[in-house]
């Protein structure tokens, strides 16, 4: 394995470790006293994301709820939260994604997202006593940036969570981790696929199970 590929896997692991995080967050809202509703103020983003975090411990270390159970409500917290279609879109960049024809792009956004999905759910273990840590956002326009970062003893991950304006509020395009954007590591493996193949096979690579 070549050195970048170990590193993008090493980037990757630790994405879906984060992003397991933040959905299950989400998800915990039901099972805190204080709810709040999905933000429309770009300032609420912070206080919204740390308010979940006071709950997500009870899920995650509740014994009563089996893998199956967590990943059926981690699934059902993914459409809100993040906005696949533009993570696609972004992933396969401007220089591929104009040449696919509808069917093609509808394929691509339908494979990619179950590739997040069961990426993260393959992490869902990996999950321990990390503390989260949430700094002050930057806003630009229509785009919010919230810094945060998983600590324990032994490790601390930084993250960018990158946040942009849609019509129901505020949805996910991206994350950062340690400094990596998700969707850049994604679209270096789809240009080298795209490089030396065609779209068919980038299908064909995505609906195999991911590595790790």
């Amino acid at each position: 394995m070549s050195r970048l590929k170990w590193y993008n896997r090493c980037i990757m692991k630790k994405f879906w470790f984060v992003l397991l995080f933040l959905l299950v967050t989400s998800q915990a809202v039901n099972a805190d006293d204080k709810v709040m509703n999905d933000p429309n103020d770009p300032n609420e983003l912070s206080e919204f994301l740390s308010i979940k975090w006071n709950a997500v411990i009870s899920i995650l270390q509740n014994k009563d709820i089996d893998k199956k159970a967590k990943e059926t409500q981690i699934d059902k917290i993914v459409s809100p939260y993040f906005d696949f279609p533009l993570m696609s879109k972004l992933a396969l960049g401007r220089k591929h994604w104009p040449k696919l024809t509808p069917q093609q792009c509808e394929k691509l956004i339908q494979l990619f997202t179950e590739r997040l999905k069961t990426s993260y759910r393959n992490k869902i273990s990996l999950y321990k006593d990390e503390k989260v840590l949430i700094k002050p956002k930057e806003q630009k326009n229509n785009t919010v940036y919230i810094p945060m970062a998983l600590a324990s003893k032994a490790r601390k991950v930084e993250m960018l969570y990158k946040f942009h304006r849609v019509d129901k509020g505020w949805r996910i395009y991206d994350v950062e981790i340690q400094g990596v954007s998700i969707l850049l590591t994604y679209r270096s493996q789809f240009n080298d696929i795209l490089k030396h193949g065609t779209i068919q096979d980038l299908f064909s690579r995505l609906e195999k199970p991911p590595d790790g």
